[in-house]
């Protein structure tokens, strides 16, 4: 079994679950119309359901600020950690 994983598009997850929660297609017809197993519908469609409050509440945009926060953090520390072996290197004369 030397088979590529499939990537699906976030678009793509989220049509397919949009369709799956309308409920105007089952999830077996849903399956056979987008080459997707079920399983992965269902996990799609609870996930959609799950976060859809976090739209409306804000907290995707407090969750997106915060991994902004992290990522400053730290591009500083591998600039430190930069500054810190070049500082070794030149010390150790090499």
């Amino acid at each position: 079994m030397t088979g590529k994983r499939k990537r699906y598009s976030g678009e793509f997850k989220a049509e397919v679950a949009l369709e799956a929660i309308r409920g105007e297609a089952t999830v077996a017809q849903l399956t056979v119309k987008s080459g997707v197993h079920q399983t992965m519908i269902n996990a799609w469609k609870k996930q959609a359901v799950e976060r859809m409050a976090d739209v409306f509440s804000g907290k995707s945009e407090a969750l997106e600020a915060a991994r902004d926060g992290e990522v400053e953090k730290l591009h500083a520390m591998i600039g430190q950690l930069v500054v810190e072996r070049d500082f070794l290197k030149r010390a150790s004369g090499r």
